[in-house]
């Protein structure tokens, strides 16, 4: 298989409908409240965890 018969497949694959990509039940906010609070919750560990100031 060619690396131009596979971009061809692939663009077809993209480009049917109903394909739009994500999952219904994800909410952006919520993932990306969730995501920052845990960066957030490992920044204050690794600064409680870090003693040779």
């Amino acid at each position: 298989m060619s690396l131009h018969t596979t971009a061809q497949s692939l663009v077809s694959l993209a480009a049917e409908p109903g394909h739009e990509g994500g999952h219904e039940s994800l909410n952006p906010f919520i993932t990306g409240g969730g995501a920052l609070f845990v960066l957030l919750l490992l920044l204050w560990i690794t600064t409680r965890f870090n003693r040779d100031r």
